[in-house]
């Protein structure tokens, strides 16, 4: 049996009520789920509560599920759902308390994802990432960091392909250009402090 047959049968088994079946689905996803959330959201306390809720939603979707679709853009495609609906929400409380007067951002405590996120990748490029804007971020944690495909990218974000082109282009252009302004601030430190 392959690995697309074997994981179309632990979801139809999931389908029919099995909590073992939901569980190893579970353990065969959260890495990918964790990982991607964690890159596109701002708040890392709240990436706890987006995994539930995007596993709350997948076993509320899972009877509609079409077994002809690889199932993993499918699970991406709610995960994006989840984040947009975080971010909505984020930005609604932003607006009443700011409109409040109230609004003050405390510092996020650090915790032990950021260090394996950390552990796994350059820690400049990861900076640069995290400062894309969202639309940006979402295409380069989508392809380098999951290795989806453009059009796997496009049907998950429910855009056209050109945008994931036209995407990927501008998030790239942007990744290089502050490396190279990195470079150049660090050529001009060293040439102040050479002899």
């Amino acid at each position: 049996m392959d690995q697309a047959s074997d994981l179309h049968e632990l979801i139809n088994r999931a389908i029919s009520g099995n909590r073992a079946a939901f569980g190893e689905l579970y353990e065969q996803t959260i890495k990918q789920v964790y990982q991607t959330i964690h890159f596109l959201v701002e708040e890392k306390s709240e990436a706890e509560d987006i995994v539930q809720e995007v596993y709350i939603q997948l076993h509320k979707s899972l009877p509609k599920y079409d077994v002809q679709r690889p199932f993993q853009p499918w699970l991406m495609g709610i995960v994006m759902k989840q984040i947009h609906s975080y971010r909505r929400k984020r930005w609604m409380n932003f607006r009443i308390l700011y409109k409040s007067a109230v609004y003050e951002k405390e510092p996020v405590a650090g915790d032990f994802s950021e260090r394996i996120v950390e552990d796994l990748s350059h820690g400049d490029l990861l900076e640069g990432i995290y400062a894309l804007p969202f639309k940006l971020k979402q295409i380069i944690i989508l392809h380098y960091f999951n290795e989806y495909k453009q059009d796997e990218m496009a049907e998950i974000l429910d855009i056209p392909i050109g945008t994931v082109k036209s995407r990927t282009h501008s998030a790239l252009k942007k990744l290089r250009q502050e490396n190279e302004e990195k470079k150049i601030t660090i050529r001009k430190v060293e040439e102040r402090h050479e002899y």
